[in-house]
């Protein structure tokens, strides 16, 4: 059975989970309101994409 020669050391065992973390979505100022909202999406706030009113929102 293999077994570990030496201990793992604390660097290159975080070396090896560098990539497991949580990504902050790009948002950007909708053109039409300004509020953020995700890039290529319709805006939640005003229902707005690509200058037109897509969905129907009661503000």
């Amino acid at each position: 059975m293999a077994v570990p020669a030496r201990k793992t050391s604390k660097t290159r065992k975080r070396n090896r989970r560098g990539h497991i973390k949580l990504t902050v979505p790009g948002l950007a100022p909708c053109p039409n309101c300004g509020e953020l909202r995700k890039s290529h999406m319709v805006c939640p706030s005003c229902g707005y994409y690509d200058g037109e009113q897509v969905v129907n929102t009661n503000n």
